[in-house]
């Protein structure tokens, strides 16, 4: 066992970056005013959150009152497809939604179909992508909302977002997209790709847990979904997270000067990972397509053996990865989206996550490429599944 620890599991949460902490520390003590209020103790709050409103719209292509922040990429979800939905609610609305979503947004479509709600629920392959024949198949005249996620928490597969927006537009519905692992990571705009409305959280980008933002297209009708004071243009009632908000501002702003750097050097090690582990390891394979990925995502699936079993023996080497979404890492029931690509049970729960971030290094890569063919070997001999 060593006591050098390596954090390969930055989809489930990142470290707030120092720089990042060091924009929120003044909004704790010294810049304290309610931001709602119009004395200058509140004016000075206000204007760090709409100075982080334009640096989070920046990222995305978008206009600062686009943005609304919210408490995370879960509540910016349900605001964006529930709020849209009864902004516009029509009797009888179908909606579509793919089958890899995050619970986020698959337990929201499943709420709304016990309200009433038609629901189709879109195939992949077994790469994860789109079937774009059936996603057109699919429309109907009273479709309304259609919500695809950018990247893939659990396989990192990118869904060509411009053309799902597009073809929705011409069937006469909207498109929301939760972008909570794609944004900060790679380019989108929001304006040229056609998105109605995108989720993002601050904790995947080195800003703090607990604050995300929802974008709103200019001129789309959304309700709020919770109800109490005017804050958020009444959207999310609430007295603003002022720090935090700065912070995820900050962090949007980084990330829009790292992109290119920090993407692909993540991408060099992600290959190279792959290579050597199908290389050393045996009965491997990779979950996800292999090139139309996030740029930090490895997943890859052992055959005879339990995730969970990787994980737990990763963990007394000093090195952490999950085994799927870190929201479900609870459950023993096989990923949701490990069986929509095709996966059976047994395959599934063989399956494991690294993700790389801004402060990942060659040396931990080799670390986990020297450590992980004797543990597979270790755990098949073991293994009854083999």
């Amino acid at each position: 066992m060593t006591n050098d620890k390596i954090y390969m599991d930055y989809a489930s949460s990142t470290p707030v970056d120092p720089i990042v902490l060091e924009a929120m520390l003044p909004y704790f003590c010294e810049i304290y005013g309610n931001a709602s209020n119009i004395h200058s103790f509140g004016r000075t709050s206000r204007e760090g959150i709409e100075k982080a409103r334009e640096q989070v719209a920046g990222l995305i292509g978008a206009e600062a009152g686009e943005i609304i922040f919210t408490s995370g990429g879960t509540e910016a979800d349900n605001i964006g497809i529930i709020g849209y939905l009864q902004g516009s609610r029509k009797e009888g609305t179908h909606i579509m939604t793919s089958t890899i979503e995050h619970p986020a947004v698959l337990r929201t479509f499943q709420y709304l179909e016990k309200k009433g709600y038609e629901v189709t629920y879109i195939p992949v392959d077994s790469e994860g992508i789109i079937d774009i024949d059936e996603y057109k198949a699919s429309f109907r005249e009273n479709t309304s909302l259609v919500s695809i996620i950018f990247g893939n928490n659990e396989i990192g597969v990118v869904q060509d977002i411009k053309e799902l927006a597009r073809i929705a537009h011409e069937h006469g519905a909207v498109l929301h997209t939760d972008a909570v692992q794609a944004y900060g990571k790679i380019p989108i705009n929001a304006k040229e790709m056609g998105i109605d409305l995108l989720s993002l959280s601050g904790h995947k980008i080195y800003a703090p847990k607990g604050i995300g933002a929802l974008y709103i297209s200019k001129g789309l009708r959304v309700s709020r979904i919770n109800h109490g004071g005017s804050h958020e243009r009444g959207l999310r009632s609430g007295t603003e997270n002022v720090p935090s908000i700065v912070g995820l501002g900050k962090a949007a702003e980084l990330a829009g000067q790292r992109m290119a750097e920090d993407g692909a050097r993540e991408m060099k090690m992600r290959d190279h990972l792959f290579d050597e582990i199908l290389a050393k390891i045996p009965d491997t394979h990779i979950n996800g397509h292999r090139t139309k990925r996030l740029p930090n995502n490895v997943n890859i699936r052992f055959a005879h053996i339990e995730g969970e079993a990787i994980l737990l023996n990763l963990d007394y080497y000093g090195i952490a990865v999950t085994t799927g979404s870190a929201c479900s890492s609870a459950s023993l029931d096989p990923s949701h989206v490990m069986l929509a690509i095709g996966l059976t049970a047994e395959e599934a729960h063989g399956s494991m996550r690294l993700t790389l971030g801004h402060q990942t290094t060659d040396e931990e890569v080799e670390r986990v490429l020297e450590v992980l063919p004797g543990v597979i070997e270790k755990l098949r001999k073991m293994s009854p599944l083999g």
